[in-house]
């Protein structure tokens, strides 16, 4: 029995040890803030701005303003931020004259975040872009009739979508590969709209097989239709394609701000290849969170794999949303894309290609004060990456974010449906308040958002702050002679590290951090006493994902 027992306890000191000296962390690149009272820093920073203006001049004009608003009015760096105005000047002139408004429009917005004395005298102003933007873009000018709507009529208005992947083989065996989705018509002379998962093998440039686009008219089933992908964005999951055909009905979008729980809806598409097929439901939520940037509708109409990509209407045949299938395995279980989102993205899918979203490296949520129920109150910024645009342009932890540019922040949602309008880089700037109810100005410039921002935390910050934002959880150090000892300063609340048990104060032995191989969660490896537990001695394990709706 003896035996059996010191065995035990071999066994357990010996996994304790390799927890201990499991594989080390990546190399960590931590930004160092740059000196602006330091000569030498100021120096090294000019011509760090210099060597980035031709070919990232909106980048640029940032740091240059960062540097100007920051140092004594040297003459050599107004003369750097003079000529980075004029390098984006120059752009904003050349998209106008090749009517890139989209373009055109975020050089006006960078230049006026700038300071530029005379933006309000340049040719076209916020508005008259705007407007143009919005004149040329298919959907946007709801061009349907209604003298035809009926239901059964706007079934005319759809397509099914099918990617044609060849052969594939299996067991010696060949069978056809491809995808099946839904689409429909938001213009008379050919513009689709779908989801981006259904075209996705046409635009990855990782894969390496065959793929041909084809759409099938709803009245024509017989006839493939070679299709042309225009633009595609994966983060929510849309894409704008072009038929050269003349639509036998065009859909009118609406405005799902309008939409309720209970609310009467239709989904039309192509479930399992059966085109022309209309179900209906309601409105089963308005709030999910399944997108890093927005929220998605949940609905009770039956939708299965080949509805991706159709119209949720209301009962007047107006887009609501638009539908991709549900989850495997889970009967009425549906979600559908707001029809506001795709009005955000139509300008920026026309202008073609990948459509990429930016951020400022900031982690934070919205802010409601106590007592007063589901009041928003703005963004309440907690955690900024270093080295990022909100990190540079001195946006602090603590701060609440209560505008940007000319729009008011109420709650992440805003800053996200702003950021959706807006394309990388662009300057912004952003109204904040900080706790004692100061308000500030805070410049930032939007940078691509990546796939994992977690990872990118997880690469630039000290693993003692990298965690508030990925496990929600900030660690200070406990024990000078012990780099993985810590006590828990603050806890997230909803977090990973809330829902496991964590209090501030606790103290914890940070064991081991591993990263998946695609760089998508993480997990952290615990020895912890905590005060939920009576301090009791435990080992476990958190796990998170590296990309949430909280990071902006």
């Amino acid at each position: 029995m003896k035996k059996s027992s010191f065995k035990i306890f071999l066994l357990l000191l010996l996994v304790f040890i390799c927890f201990s000296c499991a594989s080390s962390r990546d190399k960590v690149e931590v930004f160092e803030p740059v000196k602006y009272t330091e000569a030498d820093a100021v120096e090294y920073e000019i011509k760090s701005i210099r060597s980035i203006m031709e070919k990232e001049n909106v980048k640029a004009l940032f740091r240059a303003c960062l540097l100007k608003d920051n140092t004594d009015n040297q003459d050599e760096v107004l003369n750097l931020y003079s000529d980075c105005l004029e390098s984006v000047l120059s752009s904003y002139k050349q998209a106008v004259d090749e009517k890139k408004w989209v373009k055109a429009l975020s050089y006006f917005n960078s230049l006026k975040a700038a300071s530029y004395a005379d933006y309000s005298k340049l040719e076209l102003q916020k508005e008259k872009l705007i407007s143009l933007i919005n004149e040329n873009v298919p959907g946007l000018k709801n061009e349907s009739s209604p003298l035809d709507f009926s239901l059964a009529s706007t079934i005319k208005g759809t397509v099914t979508v099918f990617v044609d992947k060849g052969i594939k083989v299996e067991r010696g065996v060949g069978y056809p590969d491809g995808m099946i989705g839904s689409g429909f018509f938001i213009s008379k002379d050919g513009y689709i709209v779908t989801n981006n998962h259904v075209i996705a093998d046409c635009v990855d440039p990782t894969y390496e097989g065959f793929a041909r686009l084809y759409i099938k008219l709803a009245e024509d089933p017989d006839t493939r239709i070679p299709a042309k992908i225009i633009g595609w964005d994966a983060t929510v999951d849309l894409a704008l394609l072009k038929a050269e055909v003349d639509a036998p009905y065009v859909f009118s979008l609406g405005s799902s701000k309008d939409l309720k729980v209970g609310d009467r809806v239709f989904a039309i598409g192509s479930p399992l290849g059966l085109d022309r097929t209309l179900t209906s439901g309601i409105i089963s939520a308005t709030d999910r969170s399944l997108f890093s940037t927005g929220k998605a509708f949940q609905i009770d109409a039956a939708v299965n794999s080949g509805n991706s990509g159709g119209p949720l209407i209301d009962e007047k045949g107006r887009v609501q949303a638009i539908v991709f299938a549900g989850v495997q395995n889970y009967q009425g279980l549906n979600f559908a894309i707001p029809v506001e989102y795709l009005r955000y993205e139509l300008p920026i899918l026309l202008a073609g290609g990948k459509r990429s979203h930016p951020w400022i490296g900031a982690f934070g949520k919205t802010k409601r004060l106590p007592g007063s129920g589901a009041k928003n109150e703005g963004l309440s910024v907690l955690y900024t990456m270093p080295g990022s645009s909100s990190f540079r342009g001195g946006l602090e932890a603590g701060e609440t974010i209560i505008g940007v540019d000319d729009i008011d922040v109420k709650s992440i949602d805003d800053l996200h449906n702003y950021f959706m309008t807006q394309l990388s880089p662009t300057i912004i700037t952003l109204k904040t308040l900080d706790s004692s109810g100061k308000e500030h100005k805070r410049l930032a410039c939007l940078e691509e958002r990546p796939k994992y921002p977690g990872y990118e935390v997880y690469r630039h910050d000290l693993i003692s702050s990298a965690l508030l934002p990925i496990v929600g959880m900030e660690l200070i150090h406990s024990s000078a002679s012990s780099k993985k000892e810590y006590y828990i300063k603050q806890v997230v609340k909803a977090s990973a590290a809330d829902n496991s048990g964590f209090s501030e104060g606790d103290p914890v032995t940070l064991l081991d951090v591993q990263v998946s191989e695609d760089k998508s969660a993480l997990q952290i490896q615990f020895y912890a006493k905590k005060r939920k537990n009576g301090y009791l001695d435990i080992g476990l394990a958190v796990a998170a994902p590296l990309d949430s709706p909280y990071y902006f």
